[in-house]
């Protein structure tokens, strides 16, 4: 895992060593075991840091150049099915990481060739120097970020926004149209960023640039469109399939030439990971879980450790040392942080970066089995709900965080967004069954969300983090093999008719069950204790400290540009009396924070 960075330009490009090298710099903490880079001329600059898990040795560092001279790679991820691309080569290889087999497979067979192929997590940057074309690739699932900004003169991209903006060419300009977005959803969706003039490169696809800057957008992987509705199957045999593609992408993240370990919150997900983990590693496994005085899991996350003989660390935090590491980790993010939980996260992956340099997340789990159950729900609470509503709006207005009327009311900028997306996603939507759209939805936006989160805490204390739920051949799976009814499982027909005249936060959990086929996998790994209790979440007691939250809202947000004048006080009482009080509030704290830390200061220089 490591941070790239690069610079590609018409014209000369003044002090660009300096500036390639002070890009390189600013994201020095995602790869802190080497740092180069590589210049043509005074045009072109491609930066790495390195953080080592394959091939430890330095002549595995980047920049890596093919051998024919032609392409030049900067490369953030893991192709964990590179020895079997490998074997597919006739090239003469140097050492024996993955990146060198990304250069060779693109010399041999070509870029489209070899994403079809790899399985991985990547964003990387391929310069040609017989072309003069420039690639920039991002995994299917965008679990590794990359993000770019383009003028008349330059293109400048990097794993974090932070190094763009080092570059000292590119003005910091508050985007407020990301101001709504981001209440709604936690996070800012592809293309966009809070930076009006940064933009992401979206999931499963490859950028192409020519010496003019021109630019092409080549899609090569997308989610599968249908969901499997068949009501005839061999539900034991369905059962060891899902354990065998699970198994699988879970043995394949455990391929590292560094220690390694997993988070073990108790829950499901990622007590499944640990369990198959432990089972397939000859050392002995370290696990680590966080919790709060006033509220954590570690009664469960215990019961896992101990029957695996895991390596267990609990960390206890207080609401100081939350508060302590807030603004810190907004400069790490370059964006308002999007979930409470990033900051425990943060502390947790600090305190295994003594002991692991991998570790193994649950992320994905839950998008890929329908285990929000009160929001997977909505197409069968929507039938037997008497409204006028398009589905799309009526599950909108289940999903999003801060209610659309209550943004209305408080927020001065603009909805561009809003609508753009309303426009795209219902026309999706109109397109399959409502029970294929929501898991669309998860996995296209939401679980986007999620991935930024885990990149960060990680990230930042240089702890490669792998998600085996979002194993592509894993969702191929699960969307084609997989019934729906194995996901969302009624208990008994009598349990599907009560559920008729009730909604879904009462019934789900109680009438149904889940990620039904991940739970019947879970009982040959995990007790019963684990698999059958509600889920939880990651909580953070946000509300309890709301007093708190209020004193630093009031000496935050009375004067800000985004709200409506006069609103602050209003802003306080709305957020008390919903479901999520605290952190309604928290987001709107964190915007400001955030701004303030990006857009009163002068990057160029």
């Amino acid at each position: 895992m490591c941070g790239i960075a690069g610079i590609y330009s018409k014209n000369i490009v003044d002090r660009l060593t300096d500036r390639i090298e002070k890009m390189n710099s600013s994201i020095a903490h995602r790869g802190p075991d080497s740092g180069a880079h590589y210049s043509v001329g005074d045009k072109i600059a491609l930066g790495h840091r390195r953080l080592s898990i394959i091939d430890l040795r330095e002549i595995a560092n980047q920049p890596m150049h093919s051998n024919n001279g032609d392409l030049h790679l900067v490369f953030n991820g893991e192709i964990y099915n590179f020895q079997e691309i490998k074997e597919q080569l006739n090239y003469q290889f140097k050492t024996d990481s993955d990146t060198e087999v990304i250069l060779a497979a693109v010399q041999e067979k070509g870029i489209d060739w070899f994403l079809k192929q790899s399985n991985g997590m990547f964003a990387f940057a391929l310069y040609n120097s017989r072309t003069k074309e420039l690639i920039l690739a991002r995994d299917r699932m965008g679990i590794k970020p990359l993000f770019y900004h383009k003028n008349d003169d330059h293109f400048i991209f990097g794993s974090e926004i932070k190094a763009i903006l080092s570059s000292g060419l590119v003005r910091a300009e508050f985007n407020e149209s990301a101001v709504d977005e981001y209440l709604a959803n936690r996070y800012i969706r592809a293309p966009y960023t809070f930076f009006e003039n940064i933009l992401q490169v979206h999931p499963g696809t490859y950028l192409t640039l020519n010496s003019n800057l021109s630019h092409t957008e080549t899609t090569f992987w997308e989610l599968p469109k249908n969901q499997n509705f068949s009501e005839t199957f061999d539900e034991e045999k369905l059962e060891d399939q899902f354990d065998q593609e699970l198994t699988r992408a879970i043995k394949y993240r455990l391929i590292a030439d560094v220690p390694l370990g997993t988070y073990l919150s108790g829950g499901v997900d990622s007590s499944l990971i640990t369990a198959i983990t432990a089972l397939n590693k000859k050392d002995k496994v370290n696990t680590y879980t966080i919790g709060f005085p006033e509220m954590n899991e570690f009664e469960y996350s215990e019961i896992i450790a101990e029957k695996y003989n895991t390596e267990h660390h609990e960390i206890l935090m207080k609401k100081e040392d939350y508060m302590g590491r807030w603004e810190e980790l907004i400069r790490y993010k370059d964006a308002p942080l999007g979930v409470p939980n990033e900051i425990p996260l943060a502390v947790m992956s600090s305190k295994l970066k003594e002991k692991i340099t991998v570790v193994l997340s649950g992320e994905g789990a839950d998008e890929l089995m329908g285990g929000y159950g009160r929001i997977f729900r909505a197409p069968f609470d929507y039938k037997h709900d008497k409204t006028n509503q398009t589905f799309y709006d009526y599950f909108i207005g289940q999903y999003e965080y801060v209610p659309r009327a209550m943004r209305d009311e408080l927020i001065s900028t603009p909805i561009v967004y809003r609508k753009e997306f309303d426009e795209n996603i219902q026309k999706d939507f109109s397109k399959y069954r409502n029970e294929e759209n929501v898991f669309q939805f998860f996995h296209e936006y939401h679980v986007k969300g999620l991935l930024q989160r885990v990149d960060m805490t990680t990230m930042q204390t240089s702890v490669e983090a792998r998600v085996p739920f979002l194993d592509h051949n894993l969702i191929e799976f699960s969307y084609n093999k997989i019934p729906y009814d194995l996901k969302l499982k009624w208990n008994s027909s009598k349990a599907e008719e009560e559920a008729k005249t009730k909604e879904s936060s009462n019934y789900s959990e109680v009438l149904d069950t889940p990620k039904y086929l991940l739970r019947k996998v879970s009982y040959k790994y995990l007790p019963k204790e684990i698999i059958e209790r509600k889920k939880v979440g990651f909580p953070v007691p946000l509300t309890d400290w709301f007093e708190n939250l209020e004193e630093v809202a009031m000496e935050l947000l009375m004067d800000v540009s985004w709200l409506k004048k006069g609103v602050v006080n209003e802003l306080v009482e709305k957020s008390k009396i919903e479901s999520r009080a605290g952190q309604v509030l928290w987001m709107f704290i964190n915007i400001e924070l955030f701004r303030k830390s990006y857009f009163e200061k002068e990057w160029r220089w």
